[in-house]
């Protein structure tokens, strides 16, 4: 019975709540927009789906739910695959994010050709498979990829902000995601409060809030999210006012969208759930947050509240991700024990840590060095340049940082760091090098004896040296 009630929960559930299928104003579009995508996919004739709008405007959650379909598909499954394409591109990356999903066993090659030739050669033994693209924001050449479409069954589905992307790659079937028009946009965003019934006054101004968010479900569900609870028409009317205030004061936000954006932020009103937030952000764009990791940096960082065991710290963890989640500034996918940002609200959060607190964030840009020293500046609180192609660090490289608490360094092919670099590093909390090279830690990882976090860090030094014996044995 419980595997009944799950499998009905998974068929209505429309994007993670920002569509409900048993509303049809509002799921009618978005349910038209599927049966048209997997029409296309039935057709042998259409080896080519383009979804494209504008960002926040779910063209993710409709490529999303056709995969999940698709996984149960047996014309299909479990030939399918998933790539999410972050600003800065790899093709050497996306050749691997393609093996791994498909099960493919491909060398190390670092010759993207060669890699190619392997690939194509594996996915054509597959027979029929389905490879969708989100967030494309270029033409990419598909064989220099190695993706052999033309093969019987073999189907790429691209989403992107642009048509004309969409017309490049050579789409058979383009399908736009429209904005929601005021009435719909209206009925999801009271929807997601859970109202009742409002008072003839409070439904103008929710109507007239629900409009700032131009018809985009990201915003809407946000903003909804942000205001639960509020009932009375003072409340209300307070609320709209600090929303006017964010739109017309956030020059910098680039857009009105971010704007509401950055005021969902604000209606954290307790600093560790903002603190917690904004820690999410040192991932690159589009990235699989462990949950269990992110939650045990809480912790090191002192970012929660001080517990007596460590259970009861992670039990604040999760319920401090819950409270994001309501609030639709992070999604948690459950079943992966995952937490995922979308790059627009990461965005938001980015540019907020260019100012208080100071944040340098280079995650997953193909980096082959570290920034300049000049870019180390002593009020940075933390730095991440995870998922990069640095192999070194400059001899004398010796960073003034004494307020770093998290330097993340992982998914890095790094094999030295320099002897003074940890020196003015006084204060770091969590130091991840997980997944690089490294296999000898300069002496001035010792100099952290003097900060009060000096544990925390120990710890996850011994996790991975612990990683290196077993690797090597």
């Amino acid at each position: 019975m419980i595997k009944e009630v799950v499998e009905l929960v998974e068929q209505a559930d429309f994007s993670g709540g920002l569509f409900l299928e048993d509303n049809e104003s509002i799921g009618l579009a978005f349910l038209q927009n599927f049966n048209d995508i997997w029409a296309s996919l039935m057709d042998d004739n259409i080896l080519r789906i383009g979804i494209y709008g504008i960002r926040g405007v779910g063209k993710t959650t409709l490529a999303k739910r056709v995969h999940d379909k698709l996984l149960n598909e047996p014309k299909y499954s479990p030939h399918v695959c998933w790539a999410s394409i972050s600003q800065e591109f790899s093709i050497y990356k996306l050749q691997n994010s393609i093996a791994l999903a498909l099960k493919i066993g491909i060398s190390k090659e670092s010759d993207e050709k060669k890699k190619a030739v392997e690939l194509f050669r594996e996915l054509k033994n597959q027979g029929r498979f389905v490879l969708i693209l989100d967030d494309l924001s270029k033409q990419i050449d598909t064989e220099n990829i190695g993706i052999p479409l033309g093969m019987d069954g073999c189907k790429l589905i691209i989403t992107s902000r642009s048509l004309e992307v969409c017309q490049q790659m050579g789409c058979q079937k383009i399908i736009k995601v429209n904005t929601l028009t005021e009435k719909k946009a209206w009925e999801l965003f009271s929807n997601k409060l859970n109202s009742v019934e409002f008072l003839p006054e409070a439904e103008d101004i929710c109507k007239q809030m629900a409009k700032r968010c131009s018809g985009l479900p990201l915003a809407l569900a946000t903003l909804a999210g942000s205001t639960k609870g509020v009932t009375g028409i003072h409340e209300w009317r307070d609320v709209s006012k600090e929303l006017n205030k964010s739109c017309m004061g956030q020059a910098n936000m680039g857009n009105g969208v971010m704007s509401i954006l950055l005021y969902s932020f604000n209606c954290l009103k307790d600093p560790k759930l903002k603190s917690c937030f904004l820690y999410c952000s040192l991932y690159p764009e589009d990235y699989d947050i462990p949950r269990d990791e992110l939650i045990a940096n809480f912790i090191s960082e002192e970012l929660i509240d001080r517990r007596l065991s460590r259970r009861s710290a992670f039990d604040q963890g999760h319920a401090i991700l819950n409270e994001l989640e309501k609030a639709c500034l992070v999604e948690i996918q459950t079943d992966r024990e995952i937490v995922k940002m979308h790059d627009l609200i990461r965005e938001m959060a980015i540019t907020i840590t260019e100012h208080n607190p100071r944040y340098m964030v280079k995650a997953g840009l193909e980096l082959t060095e570290i920034p300049k020293v000049q870019n180390w500046t002593e009020d940075l609180d933390k730095v991440s340049l995870m998922d990069n192609n640095i192999d070194g660090i400059s001899p004398g490289t010796s960073p003034k940082c004494p307020r770093l608490s998290s330097l993340i360094l992982s998914k890095n092919p790094l094999k030295f760091i320099p002897e003074c670099f940890f020196e003015q590093m006084c204060g770091l909390c969590v130091l991840n090098l997980s997944e690089t090279s490294i296999e000898q830690l300069p002496n001035s990882i010792s100099d952290l004896r003097n900060s009060k976090h000096y544990c925390s860090v120990n710890v996850q030094i011994l996790y991975m040296c612990h990683h290196w014996r077993s690797s090597k044995n």
